[in-house]
């Protein structure tokens, strides 16, 4: 008989309540000294032998053994062949999800723009796609087409020239899913390597490997910790911690719906973390109930038993207002509003990396097919960061041009401020173009 799971009890109106959510909510995400200094000597290598320590490091940690650089990168043909391969009801999601997140990343296209003064100055914009970005995505057994999609189609649309995916192939195994997603996404070139040595010869190239302006996807505390140290020579996406969900529900929810939602997430791995916020006790008694019948159900119920024992919650709160201030004290990755009037609610919420509204808005139809990205911000960085898009594969460039008779007030202005900050150089320079006009 499985033994009976008892996730965690808050309650909000105690006293204690702020120092409880803490202790729950606490993750340590930085990795230790050791793997920092492994890290550290893999890019090293990476940086000083190019080609050769990426081959030797792929033998070494992947068990593959490519010859030379060439058995490193796949072809188009394999990608098209990969994706012509699959069953007609996977090829047909596949592009259903890639159809849905072009779409909505068309509509987040930052474009140019100009301001011309009345003296005729302009001020404005330019807004153009970075060159060449790298995407990592987890190889062998693990498939993640939906991260190919997420990562790649918003860098297509912002218009990147070059996508580089690099993905390891643990005893060679090749996952076509993965492959067929990009060849769906408009990867352009995919090399079979993983781990730190992967980050590091994106971020400064080899003989081979292509030099990227940005990295993105997700990876384990090796890929991240690597990104962490590269960044400055090439931007990241973000640091990712473990997957999060949070439900605020008014008790009126299949109890069984709520189960799975928090299931959805808590599967991912142990240190995933599913909390549920309600403002009625015996509506988190009926969840709970739910979660020990369904769990035995699932293919990882060990997974969920362990996330949902270490960090879930069951959280009672005096009412849906006082929910929505514990959200914005937590500023969750995902958001589930599992209520009656999810809009009037939604006004209250001021950080989450993605709100789904309603009973019927599972937080799964996000991760893959709703449209908006499903890379958001963990560990309460939505107080400040958003979900990946389009936005963050282009960049703005400030434009300034002075008429001459504009040249005449700023120039002035420019001077007075310089002098205060005792720069004589950029005074003089500003007062040469502030001459009487004709």
């Amino acid at each position: 008989m499985n033994e009976r799971l008892m996730i965690k009890r808050l309650d909000a109106r105690a006293p204690d309540f702020n120092d409880a959510l803490s202790k729950t909510l606490a993750y340590d995400a930085v990795s230790d000294a050791e793997i920092h200094s492994r890290v550290q000597s893999i890019i090293e290598a990476v940086r000083e032998e190019g080609d050769r320590a990426v081959i030797r490091l792929t033998q070494q940690f992947d068990h593959f053994e490519p010859s030379s650089l060439r058995d490193l990168e796949l072809p188009a043909d394999a990608l098209r062949a990969a994706f012509e391969q699959l069953p007609k009801a996977m090829a047909e999601a596949l592009e259903l999800a890639a159809q849905r997140i072009r779409t909505y990343a068309e509509h987040q296209k930052l474009s140019s723009w100009r301001l011309t003064e009345a003296d005729g100055t302009v001020l404005g914009q330019n807004v153009t796609p970075l060159d060449r970005v790298g995407l990592y995505v987890p190889g062998g057994k693990a498939a993640y087409p939906s991260s190919v999609l997420m990562n790649a189609i918003p860098a297509h649309v912002a218009g990147v020239r070059e996508i580089i995916m690099v993905t390891p192939t643990p005893r060679g195994e090749i996952n076509d899913l993965v492959l067929a997603a990009a060849h769906v996404a408009g990867v352009s070139r995919v090399f079979r390597i993983g781990g730190a040595q992967a980050v590091a010869a994106l971020a400064y190239g080899t003989e081979g490997i292509p030099r990227v302006d940005k990295i993105v996807g997700p990876g384990n505390i090796y890929v991240a910790t690597a990104k962490k140290m590269v960044f400055g020579a090439v931007g990241i996406d973000m640091v990712a911690g473990p997957s999060e969900i949070l439900v605020i529900a008014d008790g009126g929810t299949d109890p069984d719906w709520m189960a799975m939602d928090l299931f959805s997430q808590a599967e991912h791995d142990e240190d995933a973390q599913a909390i549920l916020i309600c403002p009625s006790a015996a509506y988190l008694d009926q969840v709970e109930a739910s979660i020990n019948r369904l769990l035995p159900e699932m293919a990882r119920a060990d997974v969920i038993r362990a996330s949902l024992t270490r960090r879930g919650a069951l959280v009672l709160v005096k009412d849906l207002e006082q929910a929505a201030d514990v959200a914005n004290r937590i500023a969750p990755e995902h958001l589930e509003l599992s209520v009656e009037d999810p809009e009037a609610l939604a006004t209250k919420i001021r950080h989450a990396g993605a709100i789904f509204m309603g009973r019927h808005t599972a937080e799964a139809l996000g991760d893959y097919c709703a449209g908006p990205n499903h890379v958001l911000p963990t560990a309460s960085t939505a107080r400040f960061s958003s979900p990946l898009g389009v936005y963050d594969f282009q960049k703005r460039s400030s434009v300034i041009f002075c008429s001459k008779e504009g040249a005449q007030t700023l120039g002035r202005t420019a001077a007075t401020l310089a002098r205060g900050e005792g720069l004589d150089a950029h005074a003089r320079s500003a007062e040469y173009r502030c001459q009487a006009l004709p």
